[in-house]
């Protein structure tokens, strides 16, 4: 099945607040964890970049994991951030910096991190590279890279099935949103052409039926 390119940034505020509100545990926190199992250091206190935050869900699990980091967290959409900015604890505000700004022409306020980290942000990109330069332009020798995103399914009728699998009790928007984002991701043969283009030293790893996670460290 070709790819079919879903909208890149979620605007619509019904879209926002049913994303916002959805439930991600699962994926979110084996996320966070296999990141902490690469990061491997609990005292973890450099710098850290979030790109696609989205409503902040993940940049608040990673600034509450690693209390002496500092995190910039960035995403397209401006009711995400607003979201973002409206959920976060005032005791996460002096480490955690919401940032709106669609890539690659956000201006960051670093040059460089220590930590770069994406979660579903990759399948949005009309072009991937938008994220893979991006990635090689903010890290410094040593920095570690962690992505994770959606896997594209060999059909419309696999995807229709994950969404009954996994978003059967979300409202409708999610599931459609759901639906169109697996038929805009990627399979891991273009993942790894990606990756071998933008000379990125990641692995890959196929984590579940429609997840694949990938990490390194930088040259």
């Amino acid at each position: 099945m070709q790819r079919i390119l879903e909208l890149e940034l979620m605007e619509d505020v019904d879209q926002v607040i049913a994303y916002a509100q959805a439930d991600f545990e699962k994926p979110h926190n084996d996320f966070l964890q296999r990141l902490k199992t690469f990061v491997n250091e609990p005292t973890f206190n450099g710098k850290a970049l979030d790109l696609g935050c989205g409503s902040g869900d993940i940049s608040r699990r990673f600034a509450s994991a690693f209390p002496f980091s500092k995190i910039d967290a960035v995403d397209g959409s401006k009711p995400m951030i607003d979201y973002a900015l409206n959920s976060i604890d005032p005791v996460l505000q002096l480490r955690l910096n919401f940032i709106h700004g669609k890539l690659p022409d956000t201006v960051l306020p670093e040059s460089s991190y220590d930590i770069i980290f994406s979660n579903s942000l990759l399948h949005h990109l009309p072009n991937p590279q938008v994220l893979w330069q991006l990635i090689k332009k903010c890290s410094a020798p040593g920095t570690r890279i962690v992505v994770m995103d959606l896997l594209r399914p060999v059909s419309k009728k696999m995807a229709k099935t994950l969404v009954e699998m996994y978003a059967i009790d979300e409202p409708k928007i999610l599931q459609r949103d759901f639906y169109n984002s697996l038929l805009a991701a990627f399979s891991l043969e273009e993942i790894d052409k990606q990756l071998a283009f933008a000379e990125l030293p990641l692995a890959i790893e196929q984590v579940s039926d429609r997840h694949v996670f990938l990490s390194g460290i930088a040259n």
